[in-house]
């Protein structure tokens, strides 16, 4: 087994559960302790600090440091953005990735509000090479932009959103 087959393992069973999107999600404005986790999402704190070493066993996270708390230690955990973290190296990684990302997606849309603006963009396309490494790496630095901007979970004057974003070369059709 290859290097790259040994990572996406890795990542794939970090990401092999619902809960472990939707953590990711919680540590992109800050970082937090198992026990924030837990209470944020309505989870048992064993079963928060499960999943969060999954997260971070995989590299979908990362240590934020360590605080005492009540005489013991409490563990923070950070996602930090980056164009690459954590995504696959195989064909099969990817795709078991993005349908995650769908689901993930699917579960949200529970939460919407329909009744304000909204941004949604499907499409395949065709586009020179030049333009698309223009436009991906500006949505990618607009997404670090935006979790760089996220705050902590119900932080006042802040509003809960989604935001999903899917793109790769595709193979010419034959």
């Amino acid at each position: 087994m290859s290097l790259g087959e040994e990572d996406d393992k890795a990542a794939l069973r970090a990401m092999a559960h619902p809960v472990r999107l939707r953590i990711m999600s919680l540590l992109t404005g800050a970082s937090l302790t198992a026990a924030e986790v837990a209470r944020e999402l309505g989870l048992t704190h064993a079963n928060a600090s499960y999943h969060l070493r999954n997260l971070h066993a995989g590299g979908m996270i990362a240590l934020a440091g360590e605080e005492k708390i009540r005489g013991g230690v409490a563990k923070r955990y950070r996602y930090l953005a980056s164009e690459d973290r954590g995504l696959p190296k195989t064909p099969d990684g990817n795709r078991m990735l993005f349908a995650a990302a769908a689901n993930e997606l699917s579960r949200r849309t529970t939460a919407a509000k329909w009744d304000g603006p909204k941004v949604m963009a499907d499409a395949e396309l065709w586009i020179d090479p030049a333009g698309w490494k223009r436009i991906k790496e500006s949505i990618a630095e607009l997404m670090i932009e935006l979790h760089l901007a996220a705050k902590p979970p119900r932080a006042p004057g802040t509003i809960r959103t989604s935001t999903t974003v899917a793109m790769f070369e595709m193979e010419a059709e034959a």
